[in-house]
């Protein structure tokens, strides 16, 4: 429940507050593209996500800059971002996440399970045993916690008695560009709605580097926002709840390219611990995207890399500013001499 979720209050202004709840945040950075003041920053998504930075996913740069006025928490899609006047939860229709319908499942359950199988946030329980009126089906409940619930429409697609129904953020567009992408597999853990996957290859067989599910996709753009290499573009088309002062919004987030993500963190080294096996230099989503011969393994072929380099033996991070704090680099490190450290947001 959210009254036992951590929460930061991020400015206050008279009889108002502004609040986040670092679990419900997704880190998609649609604050970021609304706040008119741009004073909210969002990054490091990657990192977090895999467990390599202890941080939350927004940030605010100046809380006496923050107007309040709220419009970051109304188009948030999961209120993660939350209004208080007077100590009291502002609820009313102008706020996305009030305004879209609760994921809902109705009497014609059969309490399969496949919805609490499939549900990429783990947001559904479902409780079943044997009728004990002698006929052959199943009793029980099926309940969807819809603080958690990010719309994916996963369980209503997979349920075979069309008992959930789904109500979506957002329409959008997802583009990526192959020539790009790195296959870092940043965005495909990032994803809230499980929505980017890598196809299964055959022997032989040819795929592309990421796969897309428009079906799965709620276009919030945190894949963007988390991608080191710039290589997927994500526009919101519409905003689909029946929402009050709607026009205001739509102005702000559609057709409008993700804000870009602030460099939260920096490289830091263990030369001591370090092998030089160069594994990080390879795998470093920046780094092979400025040389082919380095993503293919040719580790010594080139003296100059973009952003991680082995230098007598020992990693060198040539440019920290160049770095899309994926985590990549940690994640292959054999013995922790590379980690990415939170820097203060300016």
């Amino acid at each position: 429940m959210q009254e036992d979720m951590r929460l930061s209050v991020f400015a206050e202004k008279k009889d108002k507050q502004l609040i986040y709840y670092p679990e419900k945040c997704i880190g998609c950075g649609t604050c970021v593209q609304a706040c008119p003041k741009g004073n909210l920053t969002v990054g490091a998504v990657g990192a977090i996500t895999r467990g390599l930075l202890d941080a939350d996913f927004l940030e605010i740069k100046e809380r006496e800059a923050c107007l309040v006025c709220g419009i970051c928490a109304k188009v948030c899609p999961t209120g993660a971002l939350e209004m208080k006047q007077e100590g009291k939860t502002l609820t009313d229709m102008s706020y996305l996440s009030r305004a879209m319908k609760p994921t809902s499942v109705n009497e014609s359950c059969v309490h399969c399970g496949l919805c609490e199988d499939i549900c990429p946030q783990g947001c559904i329980e479902v409780t079943r045993e044997i009728s004990a009126d002698g006929k052959l089906k199943l009793v029980g409940k099926t309940n969807i916690d819809t603080e958690c619930c990010v719309h994916c429409g996963w369980c209503a697609e997979v349920c075979p008695v069309n008992a959930i129904s789904v109500e979506k953020p957002f329409e959008g567009r997802w583009t990526r560009d192959e020539n790009i992408c790195q296959t870092c597999h940043t965005c495909v853990e990032v994803c809230p709605a499980n929505a980017i996957f890598n196809k299964k290859a055959k022997p032989g067989e040819r795929v592309e580097k990421i796969s897309h599910r428009p079906d799965a996709c709620i276009y919030c753009g945190a894949c963007a926002i988390a991608c080191p290499v710039d290589a997927i573009d994500v526009r919101k088309t519409a905003i689909l709840p029946d929402m009050e002062k709607k026009g205001v919004l739509e102005k702000k987030l559609l057709e409008a390219p993700v804000q870009p993500a602030q460099l939260r963190t920096y490289l830091e080294t263990d030369e001591a611990a370090c092998l030089g096996c160069g594994n990080c230099v390879i795998v470093c989503p920046v780094n092979a995207l400025s040389d082919r011969e380095l993503a293919a393994g040719h580790l010594n072929n080139m003296d100059e890399k973009a952003l991680l380099g082995v230098k007598n033996g020992r990693i060198s991070v040539i440019d920290q500013d160049r770095c899309g704090a994926d985590g990549t680099c940690a994640l292959i490190c054999p013995v922790d001499a590379i980690r990415l450290v939170k820097r203060e947001v300016e």
